[in-house]
């Protein structure tokens, strides 16, 4: 079964076409430099407006069957940063454990990480991963997290997820 990831890119700008969306691209750079596997990514730019995040998550999640969605984006203190808030508003169990570990990675290399909400949930089969909006930033969160992700992704009963292991391990318990 070929893997289905949901990039979501949320930001007022990239989403009216003002600058290129860097961030949704560099997602889907890492991912590809991860997975071995087959998968496909469903890619979307939105802006950061909470009703237009909570039903791209759902469309990704339930209707066009992704089990990762990855957002980058709205993360932060600003008014419109409201991406933590709409994925908490789709998800039934929420994971904090992704958001803490990225904030204490980021942290090494900036001291305004402490600002960043990033967190993770579930919803349905689907695992919502909220980055930050900065490439550099996306490839240090996902190298943190990233390890725990296909494991994640077996206990919500999707597909198995291979990973390149000379460039990412993915751990799963000995069976």
């Amino acid at each position: 079964m070929k893997a289905k990831i949901g990039i979501l890119t949320v930001s007022d700008r990239a989403s009216a076409g003002i600058y290129e969306d860097l961030s949704g691209k560099a997602i889907i750079s890492v991912l590809g430099e991860y997975i071995k596997s087959e998968w496909e990514s469903v890619y979307e730019v939105i802006p950061d407006e909470q009703p237009i995040i909570e039903e791209a998550l759902k469309d990704m999640a339930d209707m066009q069957g992704c089990c990762l969605i990855v957002t980058t984006g709205g993360t932060g203190p600003a008014l419109r940063d409201v991406t933590p808030e709409a994925t908490e508003a789709v998800c039934e169990k929420m994971m904090p454990g992704f958001g803490e570990l990225m904030r204490q990675v980021s942290l090494k290399y900036v001291p305004t990480a402490i600002l960043s909400r990033q967190t993770a949930g579930i919803r349905g089969k689907a695992l919502i991963i909220n980055l930050p909006g900065k490439p550099k930033s996306i490839k240090e969160c996902l190298d943190a997290v990233f390890p725990a992700v296909p494991y994640c992704i077996d206990l919500l009963e999707g597909p198995f997820i291979e990973c390149h292991e000379e460039v990412i391990k993915s751990f799963r318990p000995k069976a």
